[in-house]
Formats: C-alpha cells, sequence, structure tokens
C-alpha cells in the first residue's frame, strides 16, 4: 500500500487561524478562521486532495485526533 502524504491542523498564534499544512513543510496549504470551520463537512477531505491523513492539535500543540482520508485507506481500519 501506498503510503499516504501527512498533514497538520494547528492553531498559529500570529495570526489566530488554524493553519493546514504538510508535515515537514513550513508552506501553509490552508488557512481557516476557526477549527469547527475546518472540520465542517468534508472540508479538510477537499484541502488535501481526498488523499491523506490529517492530525488535528489542540491550541497547546498536542494531537487531538487524527483523520484518514479516504477512510477505507485507515491502517487501524482494516483488522482481520
Amino acid at each position: 500500500m501506498a503510503k499516504l502524504p501527512r498533514f497538520s491542523l494547528a492553531h498559529n498564534e500570529t495570526t489566530k487561524k488554524w493553519e493546514l499544512k504538510k508535515e515537514g513543510s513550513s508552506e501553509v496549504m490552508k488557512r481557516f478562521a476557526t477549527k469547527a470551520a475546518a472540520l465542517k463537512g468534508g472540508v479538510l477531505e477537499k484541502a488535501v486532495g481526498g488523499r491523506g491523513s490529517v492530525r488535528i492539535r489542540k491550541r497547546d500543540g498536542k494531537i487531538q485526533e487524527e483523520r484518514t482520508y479516504p477512510r477505507s485507506a485507515d491502517p487501524r481500519g482494516s483488522k482481520g
């Protein structure tokens, strides 16, 4: 199975926005006014092009959850 690209959604204190970045890169792919706006109805999935793993962080930087798109590609979901 091909390795999925990894992304991170985190709050930037300087810009006061939630930013989606590809892990290992400082380039911001997309900015959101609120975390709720980023998590609403498939917005994150579209932002990563429908393929990838997104680590959603709390304001303090700790990982809150991780979402994989498409869901069928999540290795934790394929219990045999």
